[in-house]
């Protein structure tokens, strides 16, 4: 068994499908596909064959090496997880109408932003946001039912110590991977403190083009585009649509906006980002389509000294010993997110902090390679993930050199990977044991895969 083979079957083996609404390839794949019922679960529960072909087109977007005789493993994972619902209903699990319209906001949040706007995107799959919610409502709502009984199986599933380490001993030297270095790094930022007269001012003149758009010199939209410092929607006219009041929207911007009525237009206000005016487009409960306008107080020099000196003042702290990083953190630090991880950095897809070299941008690479593990490197400005500048120190907390996996360096990946094939095993033997209580009925050309194959006797031979 190699590390890499164990990786493919825990990443095969997540029963819950993750369903990405691929609303381009969708309906394409179902009118080329003869369709046809391919299997049924349960009392009726169906799997058609152009449920597969999209489950396969989108596995091959995700997974470059992913091969038409992978068809058995997507298969199974759809068979699974019918097996998974009809657990649900039996149980009487619930789901929440809420639960569900959260889970489709959150999706649809995402393709609006990928494909630029809800017009965009609705261009695109040929569908309004209405019909897409309508569409997909009940697959959400189902996978989110099979994902609730999965976690309940495998919710008590641990790994000790003693059980990682016979995990790794049981990969062949030549089998195990090779890690890039790696760092952990913290960073206690300092945003430059911004004088009143720059706020005063960033205010008034924000005042001044509200004031030109109320008068009909320009248009809201015209105005966002030659005015706005937001470069998320300046180049959409200031537009964000799907607004809700959860999110990464600052509380003071949604508390305003949703006191507005379509057409209306919001005083000057204040948020962590600058000063905004925001015009209601069009209002459905608690979403809403909305444009606004920032303005960001300019820093000045003078202003960078000042966070500067106190990063130094910090850093002597810092060094003598009298404080830990963590602590100067949550007294120190004007980043709140960074407050609550301790100030280390993660990366934002895992949550995982043992950071790839190869993915650091190239100026954090330069200012790590001075530096030795334990060491606070010197104040310095630095461009944030808001493309502001700010200032900050920058904490190394462990290095790793290029190597090839061992219990010492990478634990946590090893524990990862084997706590997932324990539960992967969990998840197996649950089916063997239930599967002979459901019924199951699949087309004769996929009756030749493994588990498929073993499913089916299971169940005939309750009968």
């Amino acid at each position: 068994m190699s590390l890499g083979s164990t990786s493919t079957l825990v990443r095969l083996g997540k029963f819950a499908l993750c369903v990405m609404l691929s609303f381009v390839s969708v309906s394409a794949i179902a009118q080329e596909s003869a369709d046809k019922i391919i299997a049924i679960v349960g009392r009726n529960r169906i799997i058609l064959q152009s449920e597969l072909e999209i489950q396969v087109a989108q596995a091959k977007q995700q997974d470059p090496k992913f091969t038409d005789s992978m068809k058995c493993l997507l298969l199974q994972q759809m068979i699974l997880q019918k097996v998974l619902m009809e657990q649900a209903e039996r149980d009487s699990v619930k789901i929440t109408d809420d639960e569900v319209e959260g889970q489709l906001d959150n999706r649809l949040r995402y393709f609006t932003q990928l494909y630029g706007s809800k017009e965009k995107l609705e261009e695109v799959s040929g569908k309004t946001i209405y019909q897409l919610k309508e569409e997909y409502r009940d697959i959400i709502r189902e996978q989110m039912l099979a994902e609730k009984v999965q976690a309940s199986i495998v919710d008590n599933v641990k790994m000790t110590p003693a059980e990682v380490d016979a995990f790794f001993k049981k990969i062949p030297v030549d089998s195990l991977p090779f890690f890039p270095a790696t760092v952990e790094v913290g960073q206690i930022v300092v945003d430059p403190p911004v004088s009143q007269e720059m706020n005063d001012y960033a205010r008034h003149t924000l005042d001044g083009y509200r004031q030109e758009i109320i008068d009909g010199k320009k248009t809201f939209e015209i105005a966002a585009g030659l005015y706005s410092q937001d470069p998320g929607s300046r180049d959409n006219g200031g537009r964000y649509d799907g607004v809700t009041r959860t999110g990464p929207w600052a509380p003071e911007f949604v508390a305003a906006a949703f006191k507005l009525q379509n057409g209306e237009i919001s005083p000057v206000i204040k948020t962590k980002f600058g000063f905004h005016i925001i015009q209601m487009i069009n209002r459905k409960g608690d979403e809403a389509d909305l444009r606004h306008i920032l303005i960001r107080p300019e820093v000045l020099s003078g202003d960078f000294k000042i966070a500067m000196a106190k990063l130094d003042s910090i850093r002597n702290i810092l060094v003598s010993g009298k404080m830990t990083f963590q602590e100067s953190v949550g007294k120190f630090s004007t980043d709140e997110a960074a407050k609550r991880t301790g100030g280390m950095v993660a990366d934002p897809n895992t949550g995982n902090s043992e950071l790839d070299m190869t993915k650091l941008d190239p100026g954090m690479v330069l200012l790590l390679d001075s530096m030795k593990q334990g060491d606070f490197s010197a104040p310095h400005i630095f461009i944030t993930d808001q493309h502001d500048k700010s200032c900050r120190i920058v904490y190394l907390k462990t290095r790793t050199a290029p190597h090839r996996a061992n219990l010492k360096d990478d634990y946590s990946k090893l524990q990862e990977v084997a706590l997932q094939r324990k539960k992967f095993e969990k998840i197996r033997i649950w089916t063997t044991t239930k599967m002979p209580t459901f019924y199951l009925k699949v087309a004769p050309e996929y009756q030749g895969c493994s588990d498929i194959k073993q499913w089916i006797a299971q169940s005939q031979a309750s009968k």
